[in-house]
């Protein structure tokens, strides 16, 4: 039987040092190298997958995080299918970076998909509580106002990576997961149900109602 062939391509950008590179080929290669290598302008890595009759590359681009190369992000964020913005948990000011890539991204992809990535989980359990809290919800914030799913990963740990590129394809063709979301401070975030589209037909009944109890009382 012969085989559907599809591309996606994702791109990851975010500030330098978030873990942007680390990600890509840990997906790609399953290995994780501790030393920490400056990507230089733009690193690109291919992966297939099956699935049933279909063969599933991701094309995926990471962004150098230096100022220099944010004249390389058109060639990043250009017909990506889905965008992850990408920051370091341990490091609020990477949490807070994210609204400039995400408004230059948007100038030359409006259509991509757009995920909010917090990396380093192994790492961010040894903060303490109160700003475990903070950030967690600061970037849950982040992720509502962006329509984004949320997700809390490790690469060094092996955490929610693999998850990251089934909400992907999830995403991108509208299939069903049924991988459990998790939401508790302190856990591996994963929250990927689109709630606006729940929060608009709520907004919308509440309105019904309201315009009925206004008819009714002339």
């Amino acid at each position: 039987m012969d085989k559907n062939t599809v591309t996606l391509k994702v791109g990851l950008v975010g500030d330098a040092q978030v873990g942007k590179t680390s990600l890509m080929v840990k997906y790609v290669e399953n290995c994780f190298d501790e030393v920490y290598t400056q990507t230089l302008g733009v690193n690109y890595m291919e992966r297939s997958i099956n699935i049933k009759t279909t063969e599933i590359t991701f094309s995926i681009w990471d962004l150098g995080g230096e100022a220099e190369f944010t004249n390389m992000l058109p060639l990043v964020a250009s017909d990506a299918v889905a965008v992850l913005f990408m920051f370091d948990l341990t490091r609020k000011s990477t949490l807070s970076s994210v609204k400039d890539w995400y408004r230059q991204t948007r100038g030359f992809n409006r259509t991509a998909i757009p995920f909010l990535v917090g990396t380093k989980y192994d790492l961010f359990v040894d903060l303490s509580d109160a700003e475990q809290e903070e950030i967690t919800r600061q970037a849950q914030k982040f992720a509502r106002a962006m329509n984004a799913p949320l997700i809390f990963c490790s690469t060094s740990a092996s955490i929610n990576i693999q998850k990251i590129f089934k909400i992907v394809i999830s995403k991108a063709f509208d299939l069903k997961l049924k991988i459990p979301e998790i939401q508790n401070v302190g856990e591996p975030i994963l929250i990927y149900n689109e709630r606006s589209d729940r929060a608009d037909r709520a907004d919308r009944a509440d309105r019904r109602v309201s315009a009925r109890e206004e008819m009714r009382g002339h």
